[in-house]
């Protein structure tokens, strides 16, 4: 059997479909990277937008029209399919989650080797380490949640055994869940504990925060941070959503404000050189009036952003969001995240000119067109012909 993997989603997602593939090569099933080659599709699915979903379905779709080709679909908007998906021409499955051997069932592929870890992510320099899944948080928008379940953390041991494999391949490992700042809750730890013990146990890599909350940023992250850049990234994605106390409130975000998300990251700015910042928004949430629009777009221009990632607001059937009043109306709803969307794109050319004639440290990212993709700890994206490549996956860069 030959087979095909394609991932909708998030680093938790992009990280679940690695695992997967392993299980299937760990027990004799050939990967192929072209759908034309296989027998069999596995299509890990996302939920976060109805964008997301009718996207997977048109692929899946398209899966099911070549010939003698069977898919399986799982993750996220599998674990809430209305039948669908299922419904779609040559699902073979709908697998909710990602449980290896529940998706080596469902192909019907006798499991004779199981080995818990992630050895190695693909052929990047860089990997996903999923520390946990899962959120006790309730966000009135937040499909996620109900597809992924609670809270659920990693054991330490585990995760720091996972990460030294995976450092005998990659410069640089990414730490990804769908909560991680509330890692270790439901284990007496905590997220700064987690990293402190990855940065003293396996030296010879770069980590990375994925997404994490403003306010969950810890004071032993905030040391390695600014004392040990070179083993933690300076770089944070930290959701936003709204700048409007009101509107978050109905976003039931009731873990931070403004004011504090908006002290946390000044405090972190003022302590580090070199700092990229990202965040997630939403535009025109339900209730949300002109005012709160200009609240968030004040706080995103008071604050060095280096990028942002607008959504035009997207109800999810079964969230609280679709039993609240106030819908913004389409054109207005996406001018309000056209203008974020501008905001953005001037925050993230002040910052790259402030980066020009800098060095930076740089972990490879892919090979295209003669040259070498790179990613700074600041979260540029920065390149570099070839030929001046000496073919280490981590090297100094000067910012153009």
């Amino acid at each position: 059997m030959n087979v095909f993997f394609h991932t909708f989603g998030c680093r938790a997602n992009q990280y679940d479909t690695e695992v997967v593939r392993q299980a299937f090569a760990d027990n004799g099933v050939a990967v192929v990277t072209d759908p034309a080659d296989a027998d069999l599709a596995v299509v890990n699915s996302c939920t976060v937008t109805a964008e997301s979903e009718a996207k997977l379905r048109r692929f899946v779709g398209r899966l099911g029209r070549r010939k003698h080709l069977a898919t399986i679909v799982m993750g996220c908007a599998a674990a809430r399919d209305d039948g669908r998906l299922r419904a779609l021409p040559a699902v073979r499955a709908v697998v909710g989650g990602a449980e290896p051997t529940a998706v080596l069932a469902a192909a019907g592929v006798p499991v004779s080797r199981t080995e818990g870890g992630l050895r190695r992510f693909g052929a990047h320099a860089r990997a996903w380490l999923k520390i946990q899944d899962g959120c006790d948080e309730h966000c009135t928008f937040c499909a996620t949640t109900l597809a992924r379940g609670a809270n659920r953390s990693r054991l330490v041991a585990d995760i720091v055994r996972e990460a030294q494999a995976l450092a005998e391949h990659h410069a640089e490992i990414v730490l990804t869940g769908v909560h991680i700042g509330t890692y270790g809750q439901d284990r007496e730890w905590s997220l700064g504990q987690l990293v402190e013990a990855l940065v003293n146990r396996v030296p010879q890599v770069r980590f990375r925060l994925s997404s994490i909350e403003a306010t969950e940023v810890d004071d032993r992250i905030a040391r390695l941070l600014i004392d040990a850049p070179e083993r933690l990234a300076p770089h944070l994605h930290a959701p936003l959503q709204s700048g409007s106390n009101r509107v978050l409130k109905r976003m039931g975000r009731h873990w931070y404000t403004a004011e504090s998300y908006r002290a946390r990251l000044e405090w972190l700015a003022e302590r580090l050189p070199v700092f990229g910042l990202g965040a997630d928004v939403i535009a025109g949430f339900p209730g949300e009036l002109a005012g709160d629009h200009a609240e968030t777009v004040a706080l995103v221009r008071a604050l060095p952003f280096t990028y942002l990632h607008v959504f035009p607001f997207s109800a999810r059937p079964e969230t609280g969001a679709t039993r609240l009043t106030g819908q913004v109306k389409a054109p207005e709803l996406h001018a309000r995240a056209e203008e974020l969307r501008v905001l953005a794109d001037e925050q993230a050319r002040a910052h790259r000119a402030s980066r020009v004639g800098q060095m930076a440290d740089a972990v490879a990212s892919g090979r295209t067109g003669g040259r070498v993709d790179a990613l700074t700890e600041d979260y540029l994206s920065v390149y570099l012909p070839v030929e001046q490549w000496d073919g280490r996956p981590r090297f100094p860069v000067l910012v153009d």
